[in-house]
């Protein structure tokens, strides 16, 4: 399935939920069904820069997909970067770092969260394209 495949069909499931607010808690509740990452995994170097939280970003490569996985010290924080992780795993590097959809936006998520959180889910999902162009082929 295509990223813009992916990005509708994530639509059309939160697009049941009509309230912003609910819609957010509904991506914050997902997130609380994955596991963290393990202490090796929350090091400096998987650190996202430009989040005011701690935010931890893990990408793999395997069979040619990316995957990824995070960590964050807050619940809405976790559940906004989980919802990334999730939307861009299983994606090729190349469709990645060629890609600009963005399921933050799309769902409408953005407006009711504050310029250091947008900045933050920002530095996020450029982290995770840098990620992926690096390992384009």
């Amino acid at each position: 399935m295509t990223l813009a495949e992916k990005l509708t069909h994530l639509v059309d499931d939160l697009a049941i939920i009509d309230d912003p607010q609910e819609r957010l808690g509904a991506v914050v509740d997902r997130a609380k069904k994955l596991p963290p990452l393990a202490e090796a995994e929350r090091i400096d170097a998987n650190r996202v820069r430009g989040c005011i939280s701690l935010v931890y970003l893990v990408g793999e490569v395997r069979d040619g997909l990316c995957s990824f996985r995070c960590e964050a010290d807050g619940p809405i924080v976790r559940g906004l970067v989980a919802l990334l992780c999730q939307f861009y795993s299983g994606a090729t590097p190349a469709e990645i770092a060629a890609s600009d959809a963005d399921p933050i936006e799309a769902l409408a998520l953005a407006k009711n969260l504050s310029p250091t959180r947008r900045n933050g889910l920002a530095s996020a999902r450029a982290t995770i394209r840098a990620f992926a162009a690096q390992h384009a082929r």
